[in-house]
């Protein structure tokens, strides 16, 4: 039997359910043979031995208590023995029906506001979910699960996708960048906090190392344009010139006040005033923004761009030591511990969560009773009937057994009552 799309194919819990309803179907079917076989024999047997009306009666009444309640079970389901009988096969008849109707209960008896933020108890969910956040194994889990769509992502985005996406987001905000405004709030962060005497700390050894590898072709240049002096003579004065610069910038990195740090500081400062004030200044920069923004704009820059990119954050997530994923995974934590910490903000997200549920369960709630209708009404109908039979098939069968016994005492009871009337 194919089974339908949307309805589950059961495995071993099934196929022993199925073994038990089996069961079950002969022991009520035996049931009501041995009610039949009782009927016969003191059918038979009654002229000889008239104490045996007592059992004609209760296998008589047992039978048609049994048969009846074999006819409700069987009509639930399928027609009784193929026949076209009215009203039978009720389950497969009315699936649809019935799909619809479970989705209203479902709709108007559960998914209530009323019973989904009961359920749900705000307080203690936020209390959870910071708690949950905050443990570091959680958080990397999560990061973790996260970071698994982004390779998935990135493969849905085309790279056709690519250059008008940073067409909107990249190339319309640098083209209304200030340049020469934001350099020169760079440069006075950077000389409020005389990063820039830092810079030139590091600067002068490196300058030194510089002079220092490369004397040999300040001597042959130096030689190139002074023809007329020997070489030895060459190699005396850059030596000289190349000792006093070194000297000066020892100098220069042994004395915080030294006039050329001084100079340094002026020629910031002055370039600093004249990148928020010039116009020359400001035009320059507009005209290298427009320069890179055109340049940017081409398409091969852009997908050498998006290449890049995409193979950077796959390698990053592939490796065992995910930059991106602990990063997430930090973010997490540090939001989780901060919630924690607060209670006005988990007041606040309980008040969220309450107010998101209710109004997801207000506006959608029909949705689910749509989807319930929608998905059974997809469903075979004979599998459906099949499915139901098979959860509920061993409780009816106790019925039909139920039935036969509790149809035998009242055949008893009704048989007294004729004897007694009679007598």
């Amino acid at each position: 039997m194919t089974a339908t799309p949307g309805l589950a194919v059961g495995g071993a819990d099934e196929a022993a359910r199925r073994t038990a309803l089996a069961r079950m179907r002969w022991t009520a079917t035996g049931v009501l043979g041995g009610m039949l076989a009782a009927l016969g024999a003191s059918a038979l047997l009654q002229p000889a031995y008239p104490a045996l009306q007592w059992v004609r009666a209760f296998a008589e009444a047992g039978a048609v208590g049994a048969l009846a309640d074999w006819y409700a079970v069987v009509a639930l389901f399928r027609r009784p023995l193929g026949l076209p009988i009215p009203h039978t096969g009720i389950i497969p008849a009315n699936k649809d029906r019935i799909g619809e109707t479970l989705g209203q209960f479902v709709e108007q008896n559960f998914l209530t506001p009323e019973n989904v933020v009961r359920q749900l108890d705000p307080p203690a969910l936020a209390n959870a979910m910071a708690a949950w956040l905050a443990d570091a194994d959680n958080s990397r889990a999560l990061a973790a699960s996260i970071c698994d769509f982004v390779p998935g992502l990135l493969d849905a985005v085309g790279d056709e996708d690519v250059q008008p996406l940073l067409e909107r987001v990249g190339s319309a905000q640098l083209a209304r960048l200030d340049v020469a405004a934001v350099a020169a709030r760079l440069l006075a962060v950077a000389v409020d906090n005389e990063r820039h005497q830092g810079v030139l700390d590091r600067a002068l050894p490196a300058i030194e190392r510089w002079l220092e590898a490369n004397r040999g072709r300040i001597v042959e240049k130096f030689g190139e344009a002074s023809r007329f002096t020997p070489v030895m003579v060459d190699a005396y004065i850059v030596g000289r010139f190349l000792a006093g610069i070194i000297a000066l910038l020892h100098e220069v990195a042994g004395d915080r006040g030294h006039p050329l740090r001084r100079e340094l500081d002026e020629s910031v400062h002055k370039l600093i005033a004249d990148l928020r004030t010039s116009d020359a200044y400001r035009e320059r920069g507009r005209a290298l923004l427009h320069e890179f923004v055109h340049h940017l704009r081409t398409e091969r820059v852009y997908r050498a761009l998006w290449d890049r990119l995409r193979e950077e954050i796959r390698t990053d997530l592939a490796a065992d030591h995910s930059a991106i994923r602990g990063v997430v995974a930090d973010a997490l934590v540090t939001l989780g511990r901060a919630v924690a910490a607060d209670e006005g903000v988990k007041a606040k997200l309980a008040t969220w969560s309450q107010r998101a549920a209710e109004t997801l369960v207000v506006r959608h709630r029909h949705h689910a009773a749509r989807l319930i209708a929608v998905v059974v009404k997809r469903w075979d109908a004979h599998e459906v009937a099949a499915k139901i039979e098979l959860e509920i098939g061993r409780d009816l069968q106790y019925i039909r057994i139920n039935g036969a016994i509790v149809g035998g005492l009242a055949g008893l009871v009704l048989h007294g009552l004729a004897k007694a009337l009679g007598a």
